[in-house]
């Protein structure tokens, strides 16, 4: 798929998503996301369960810099 299907079946999903915004990744990324939105489409309650990627960080902070 190539870049501009990914974000387009992105703002399918997630309609607040900005053409913009999603642009400035690569396609690695998007295509992860896509994919977790796929993935959580219409799970909900007990049985729902996410398993986060082994090279995603659990906690991620944004450093601001001195200046």
């Amino acid at each position: 798929m190539e870049k501009q299907q990914i974000i387009d079946a992105i703002r399918h999903r997630n309609q607040t998503a900005e053409q913009e915004f999603l642009a400035a990744f690569d396609q690695d990324s998007l295509t992860a996301y896509l994919t977790r939105l796929t993935e959580v489409h219409g799970q909900r309650g007990r049985s729902s369960v996410w398993v986060r990627r082994g090279d995603a960080p659990a906690v991620a902070t944004r450093l601001k810099m001195a200046g």
